[in-house]
């Protein structure tokens, strides 16, 4: 992550997820618009050859990695839906295409990300023609610099009720300080919040 430029790592995560679509079967995460957030230029390259874009052999254990966490995220997002959570927050999102096929009724969904890759995005998706929802919410925010919860309760997020958090991708790019100041916030909202996150050790540990 270079500062003040899109995350070349949630263009990766993209394209083997886009990957995923073509070359796997079963499907483990179905998304239908992989394809597309992509840009024109590397859904032509995968159609072309789905195996050598996602990285060839090597690239197939990533790629089960990165599509089964998504999968986990939003089939445990789905269970706190029926349970009443209406707000869903999306922390790093990079080109995650949540946001534009939310199939929740009045599930409001925030993401959050650092404003270099959030304006991408957000170009992306205007030039690939994938609409937003007018309740959608995008929040920049530094990670590393700015509180989470400021910029989350800046943005609209109701406090006074349940929450479920993403977090896929991330924490091992924060310091720990970071890590669990943001776990202290999602803790000390209402019962029903929850959060679906990965984690690296140190080799150390």
């Amino acid at each position: 992550m270079i500062e003040g430029r899109p995350s070349a790592t949630a263009e990766l995560v993209a394209v083997r997820r886009a990957v995923h679509q073509l070359l796997d079967r079963p499907l483990v995460f179905e998304d239908p618009l992989a394809l597309a957030i992509v840009g024109r230029e590397w859904e032509a390259r995968i159609r072309a050859d789905p195996f050598r874009a996602g990285g060839g052999t090597l690239g197939t254990a990533l790629r089960a990695h990165l599509v089964v966490r998504s999968r986990v995220a939003e089939d445990e997002l789905a269970a706190a839906v029926t349970r009443g959570v209406r707000q869903y927050v999306v922390l790093g999102a990079g080109l995650d295409t949540f946001i534009c096929r939310n199939p929740h009724r009045d599930l409001r969904v925030f993401e959050v990300d650092v404003p270099a890759t959030q304006q991408w995005k957000r170009d992306r998706l205007r030039e690939v023609g994938l609409d937003v929802p007018a309740a959608a919410v995008f929040v920049p925010c530094e990670f590393t610099s700015q509180s989470i919860a400021a910029a989350l309760e800046h943005a609209g997020l109701d406090r006074t009720r349940p929450t479920f958090f993403s977090w896929l991708g991330v924490t091992m790019y924060l310091t720990e300080a970071a890590v669990f100041e943001t776990l202290r916030y999602v803790a000390s909202l209402p019962a029903g919040s929850e959060i679906v996150f990965e984690y690296v050790l140190p080799e150390s540990r």
